[in-house]
């Protein structure tokens, strides 16, 4: 199929979004653009965060690391269901009871407000390195398949997908993205449904068979045995767990999507049912991955890692099942990144300008605040887009995990250290021990040989990470104050 059909595609894809914020951004005012009036659906909602949840990152990389890891990648999605109902019945009842409109005032009302800028802090280090990482993976594919071609630069490629999202994110918000996501994660999933049927037809395989025949390569063993290894069972489970807990519960980008829920209960049907729908859609996507590595040395294609499936899908698919890729890797592309400059601009304003708590500010002016900031952080996406141009990774997700294991670690000590003691820390030492928390940490991955011999420190650096930053609160802290 022509570059320039592909590209057309893409810009009736984005028409189709504008036309989805235009219907919905309709009178939205800064309440709408924060937490939807607090009036979401929570069937939309649950089924627009798998979208989020799986990004293009999912989409490319969690194939096309099986030939590398196998099915491994699940245990780690066997603890993030646990992580999911955490979510549900800790963390949500409690941001309900208080009424947030940003998670990270809980931090302020139960530790101070400097614990609250620590932990908005941490976050927006987290969503924009994330959120550009995952975006930059689809872009990189995007151009790479279709616009080198029509010899158009990457900066201008990135520059051009910003500014769309930024023209649908740009008054609607949250109204806005928990429509535009649920239509994005229809895309996706009809492509992962659609490659996969044409996958096992084109090598006349069964499930069953196909299974075997992953099975007889090694590329379907899901349990890893050795107490020693990275991927031993329990650590990632337990990996999967708290990055369940940091990268969905404590992240605004997330929760800002749950609390635009009318009531808890219809919130913690949200949670659930994405935590059962994520488990069954990544084990759709391994087993493609898996028909990946079986497909791609019958049809001549060397390529593996995060170009196996747009190679395969390019270049060896029939032209209806290209469409149907290209609209599914941008439905991946969109939630990377227009949920996170909404969650990032909310937080930022709400947390760091604390603009809501200055009385001073009408409506006109906290919206023109709010569209300053949200083009800045468009702006560092681009920055960030193009640094990931540099670094060029084979595998995004696992970059993805290692670099949460830093950023997020201080939030899962912090609202840890919120929610199960009931003493006063010293508000003033939060933003030094949260910094102190992931250099240790970084220490600790650095010279792990030396210090634990054969083991090898995974993603359970996470937990350790927030086991340094609960630890060092709790050494500034005493007795004496009641959890809210």
């Amino acid at each position: 199929m022509s570059p320039t059909l592909l590209f057309s595609l893409v810009i009736s894809y984005f028409l189709l979004l504008l036309a989805v914020a235009w219907a919905t951004s309709r009178g939205a005012n800064n309440d709408a653009f924060f937490i939807g009036n607090k009036n979401s659906n929570w069937m939309l909602v649950a089924f627009g965060m798998i979208g989020t949840s799986l990004s293009g990152v999912t989409f490319i990389s969690v194939p096309g690391a099986v030939g590398a890891t196998a099915f491994t990648y699940f245990q780690i999605v066997l603890g993030q269901l646990i992580g999911y109902f955490v979510i549900a019945f800790v963390l949500l009842p409690i941001f309900y009871k208080l009424n947030l409109t940003s998670i990270y005032d809980f931090l302020g009302i139960r530790l101070g407000p400097r614990s609250r800028k620590t932990g908005a802090s941490f976050f927006i280090l987290s969503r924009t390195v994330g959120a550009t990482a995952r975006l930059y993976l689809v872009i990189n594919i995007l151009q790479d398949a279709i616009l080198d071609s029509l010899h158009v630069p990457f900066w201008l490629t990135a520059a051009v997908i910003i500014m769309m999202i930024l023209l649908y994110t740009y008054e609607g918000g949250v109204k806005t993205i928990v429509w535009t996501d649920t239509l994005q994660t229809s895309c996706m999933l009809l492509g992962l449904v659609m490659s996969v049927l044409y996958l096992l037809n084109g090598l006349n395989l069964s499930i069953y068979q196909a299974w075997a025949q992953m099975d007889a390569r090694g590329l379907s063993t899901i349990f890893v045995t050795d107490i020693d290894s990275r991927e031993f069972w329990l650590k990632q489970v337990l990996a999967g767990m708290f990055i369940a807990i940091a990268m969905t519960g404590m992240d605004q980008e997330m929760m800002q999507k749950n609390i635009s829920v009318k009531t808890l209960a219809n919130s913690q049907k949200n949670m659930v049912t994405l935590a059962l729908i994520m488990v069954c859609v990544v084990l759709l996507f391994l087993f493609l991955g898996g028909l990946l590595y079986l497909y791609a040395p019958t049809a001549g294609v060397t390529d593996i890692g995060d170009k196996i499936f747009p190679a395969v899908a390019l270049g060896h698919l029939p032209s209806l099942l290209q469409v149907i890729f290209v609209i599914a890797l941008i439905s991946a592309l969109f939630p990377s990144a227009d949920g996170a400059i909404t969650a990032l601009t909310s937080s930022f304003c709400i947390d760091i300008l604390s603009l809501q708590k200055r009385e001073n500010l009408g409506e006109a002016e906290l919206k023109h605040i709010r569209h300053r900031v949200h083009l800045g952080f468009a702006a560092i996406f681009l920055l960030l887009i193009m640094v990931f141009k540099w670094i060029d990774s084979s595998s995004m997700i696992g970059l993805i995990l290692k670099l949460a294991a830093f950023t997020y670690g201080p939030l899962l000590g912090l609202f840890a250290f919120g929610i199960l003691t009931r003493r006063k820390v010293r508000d003033s030492l939060a933003p030094w021990i949260a910094i102190a928390a992931p250099l240790i940490s970084f220490l600790i991955d650095a010279f792990q040989a030396a210090l634990f011999g054969r083991y090898q420190i995974g993603l359970e650096l996470l937990i350790v990470n927030g086991a340094i930053t609960f630890l060092g609160l709790w050494l500034a802290s005493r007795p004496g104050i009641s959890a809210p």
